[in-house]
């Protein structure tokens, strides 16, 4: 059977295993080209689970693009904040602010307008192309091209561009044209919650299991190929938990590179102590316990160091925060949650004091 027809006999299992199985997702059952767009990006390299209340609490802050263009960076990124990779929020406000500036408010219609939207790479375009206007876009993220690949018993390495290409030209082939967005919505689910990524398949509830060549061949451990992952770089960092009266001091990192303009516990590489550089004079300094973050190339192992400072003296720019702030204004990256737990112990001693 060749690929075209393999898949093409596939097309109304899978739609059907769709209709009994989907999850019941916000997004899903509003599917606005806004709603769509913005649950897309919250998605990439995060689980649905992780998102659900993040764009919950995103569509009532924010429901509409006009609201996303205006609102102040600070807010966007404090409801960002533990989502991970921050770039995705400034791109999705850029992207408002095209269409709210350029394109007179509407979002655009074609795959060609989404994809020149910042943030809006192939895939994110075909899945807003096909889910919010029904165009007969496919859709190609790393689960369908885990289905796709398992199904064909394709061994051809899915990170090369050749590779998605191929995927995309002949999903486009067999796409339905009376529901595009169905038909990429059911293969993105079948890769979540059947032909899995890591562990062994649930092929035995697969909709595609009686035609899926990995599976006769035996080669569901081999199948997506991809090559092997470079080795992070490690880096030791001590990470300081500051306090007087109650306030933590934070300051903001630069404006570009890793988790910009974010603020954060003052961290520097190695063990050293450059309080004094800083102009903090310490009353005490404790064991702040360890904590361990991975970001895509590199590892933060955190070793922490508690200091109550005699004066409330910052370096320019820094801040005393309180706890409502902390809950409410300062955008805080995940990579410091280890130390969450010590910070707000120490912040309520200090107010009891």
């Amino acid at each position: 059977m060749k690929e075209e027809a393999r898949l093409f006999a596939g097309v109304v299992p899978l739609l059907d295993w769709y209709r009994e199985n989907a999850r019941s997702l916000p997004w899903r059952s509003e599917p606005t080209p806004y709603r769509v767009w913005v649950s897309e990006i919250m998605l990439q390299q995060t689980r649905v689970a992780a998102v659900l209340d993040y764009f919950r609490r995103f569509m009532e802050a924010l429901p509409d693009v006009a609201a996303l263009a205006n609102c102040p960076e600070e807010q966007l990124l404090k409801l960002w904040q533990g989502l991970g990779y921050y770039s995705r929020a400034r791109n999705l406000q850029k992207a408002a602010r095209m269409i709210c500036n350029d394109l007179g408010g509407e979002f655009p219609c074609t795959w060609e307008g989404l994809r020149k939207l910042p943030g809006v790479g192939d895939y994110t375009a075909g899945a807003i192309a096909s889910i919010a206007f029904g165009l007969p876009e496919p859709a190609v993220d790393g689960n369908v091209l885990r289905v796709v690949t398992r199904l064909l018993a394709d061994e051809s390495d899915i990170t090369i561009p050749a590779t998605k290409g191929r995927i995309r030209a002949l999903l486009a082939e067999v796409m339905p044209l009376e529901e595009p967005g169905t038909f990429n919505q059911a293969l993105m689910e079948l890769g979540a919650l059947v032909c899995l990524p890591n562990g062994e398949p649930q092929c035995q509830s697969c909709p595609w299991e009686g035609l899926c060549l990995a599976r006769a061949r035996e080669l569901t451990d081999v199948i997506p190929v991809k090559p092997p992952k470079k080795a992070r770089r490690v880096e030791q960092r001590t990470v300081f938990l500051i306090f007087h009266e109650g306030r933590v001091a934070l300051r903001r990192r630069p404006a570009r590179g890793l988790l910009a303009s974010l603020w954060e516990l003052p961290n520097e590489l190695g063990d050293t102590l450059p309080l004094d550089q800083w102009g903090i004079t310490p009353q005490t300094l404790e064991d702040g316990g360890k904590g361990t973050h991975i970001f895509t190339h590199i590892e933060w192992h955190m070793t922490g160091v508690v200091v109550r400072a005699v004066t409330d003296a910052l370096p320019e720019d820094w801040v005393w925060a309180t706890d409502r702030e902390l809950a409410e204004r300062y955008p805080i990256p995940s990579a410091f949650d280890s130390f969450r737990e010590r910070v707000e112990t120490e912040m309520n001693k200090g107010e009891t004091v």
